[in-house]
């Protein structure tokens, strides 16, 4: 089991676990934006922010993936990776990658999520971005309204063949802070994000991942939902994402 089945030449195929909820055919965005930040990884160098454009609904088929350089560097470098499905792009991503160094003379403060519930939570519906992850909420619920923090454990790995890792449980996961958030029901509001930008403070250890989610909501149709992520050690980075809120 996997999100993507690599096909060689840069090509992947999705798995029934990248399917949305909205749309069977389509996929939730978690999955393409961790897969653009997977191979957008530069040798000695840490992912430190990423910013996913999605152009529209994601189809669940075959897709190449193009990177390029923008702007490389030996202590900082930017490049960007877009996901083509028949022949159009879907996702486009830039990513800010920094070299570790020395331990600078101060370091802040650990902060820590809330501890790991024992009993796993499920989502009503059966859908495959759903069931790939295993869910354990600290406040709120995966199917009701308003802020909602919950640890994340990926059950699988983003691509067959290639062991899972810290950055990949991150973004899989970080795109999901719109969905547990909501703060208006889904079958009478819209609540679409073109956009995700994930700022990582280093990378997750160990196999799960929290997100602390919550949504906003201004008076003339946008909204954000954010984020702060978490490991069992403390805190890993942050997610941002603009919404267009609508009445269906």
């Amino acid at each position: 089991m996997s999100f993507y089945l690599p096909l060689g030449a840069d090509r992947y195929e999705p798995t029934e676990f990248t399917e949305s909820p909205w749309d069977s055919a389509m996929q939730h965005g978690g999955p393409p934006a961790a897969l653009l930040g997977h191979v957008m990884r530069l040798d000695g160098m840490r992912l430190a922010r990423i910013s996913v454009d999605f152009l529209g609904p994601i189809p669940r088929r075959v897709s190449k993936i193009e990177v390029s350089p923008i702007k490389p560097g030996r202590l900082t470098a930017l490049n960007e990776a877009q996901m083509l499905i028949d022949g159009r792009v879907a996702v486009s991503a830039r990513a800010w990658h920094i070299a570790p160094g020395p331990q600078p003379a101060t370091m802040s403060e650990e902060t820590r999520a809330e501890p790991l519930p024992d009993q796993e939570d499920r989502f009503s519906g059966d859908w495959g971005y759903g069931r790939s992850i295993e869910w354990r909420c600290t406040m709120g619920g995966l199917d009701e309204l308003g802020e909602t923090h919950v640890w994340s454990r990926v059950r699988m790995p983003l691509i067959e063949g290639v062991e899972l890792d810290g950055q990949d449980r991150a973004l899989i996961v970080a795109d999901s802070a719109n969905g547990l958030s909501a703060v208006l029901p889904f079958d009478k509001w819209l609540s679409i994000p073109p956009s995700m930008t994930a700022t990582l403070l280093r990378e997750a250890t160990g196999d799960w991942v929290h997100l602390a989610a919550r949504t906003v909501i201004s008076d003339d149709g946008l909204g954000l939902a954010e984020g702060e992520m978490f490991d069992l050690s403390g805190r890993i980075g942050q997610v941002a994402q603009p919404l267009l809120v609508r009445a269906r």
